[in-house]
């Protein structure tokens, strides 16, 4: 398999997480996306959207984390990655599209620029607004989690699920725009645990082979 993908993209670190927990063997395809090479005409043959995470299985190409997550959850199925009851597996979903539709898509690069070209926002006004909202959904997960999580070491029971896989590369990012997470004691529990993880760990973009002075 072939992952394209870039080190500071939370969608792509969505992915390395489950390949190294499910003990994958995979190719790095690295995408300059500061550069604009997601934007190039063979890039976009691969896909037309321009964006990151790509998977190409070696029987299919794949774009958009939650389709490759599923798809590797269905051909690895080991160890799950969704608990085995229906209402538990909404449940995930639920959490994971909490961070996927209502946080990421309007805080990543592509809106950032947009702010900065169209309403010619400074770097100061794009963190603030990456802040309102990545602060608006985190409130509601946070409260998800903390009816959901056994014993504050995952999102959903006591096991690892495609819930934590999709917080800890947000949480990554509320990082980076200096996002108060004092309101947030379940979320900052559940990352104390998975960031201990070797899967966690070895995903993480500082480790990644394009990460600058990698």
């Amino acid at each position: 398999m072939k992952l394209y993908n870039h080190w500071r993209s939370s969608a792509s670190y969505r992915v390395r997480i489950i390949l190294h927990h499910k003990g994958l063997s995979w190719d790095y395809v690295p995408i300059a996306l500061f550069e604009g090479e997601q934007h190039s005409e063979d890039f976009r043959k691969t896909n037309p959207m321009g964006l990151v995470p790509v998977l190409d299985t070696g029987e299919a190409v794949i774009a958009q984390s939650p389709a490759i997550a599923e798809y590797l959850e269905d051909r690895h199925p080991e160890p799950p990655l969704l608990p085995s009851d229906a209402v538990g597996r909404a449940r995930v979903r639920e959490m994971v599209h909490t961070i996927g539709c209502d946080i990421h898509p309007i805080q990543n690069l592509r809106i950032q620029r947009f702010l900065q070209e169209e309403y010619q926002q400074d770097e100061d006004g794009v963190v603030a607004w990456c802040q309102r909202w990545i602060s608006d959904g985190f409130e509601a997960f946070e409260r998800l989690a903390k009816e959901r999580s056994s014993r504050t070491r995952f999102s959903h029971g006591d096991e690892l699920s495609l819930a934590d896989v999709w917080l800890i590369p947000q949480l990554n990012n509320a990082r980076r725009f200096g996002v108060d997470l004092s309101p947030f004691p379940t979320i900052q529990a559940i990352a104390r645990h998975c960031e201990s993880l070797e899967a966690f760990i070895a995903a993480h973009p500082s480790r990644q082979p394009d990460t600058p002075d990698a």
